[in-house]
């Protein structure tokens, strides 16, 4: 995933599928200058983690 589609998806008021090594995950942050995501499991928002954006894949 590209940087400025993570951003797009943190910031829509509709769900958008994402995953991260198939697991669905949610954008709680972004950061451009690093091309970094801070996301958390849909269950568990306090094991939040950051990772390159280029591993987060949307779900069609």
């Amino acid at each position: 995933m590209k940087v400025y589609r993570a951003q797009e998806i943190m910031k829509s008021e509709e769900k958008v599928g994402v995953e991260l090594n198939g697991v669905s995950v949610w954008i709680d942050s972004v950061d451009p200058k690093q091309e970094t995501a801070k996301v958390h499991v849909e269950d568990r928002p306090a094991d939040a983690r950051v990772v390159p954006v280029d591993e987060l894949q949307e779900v069609q």
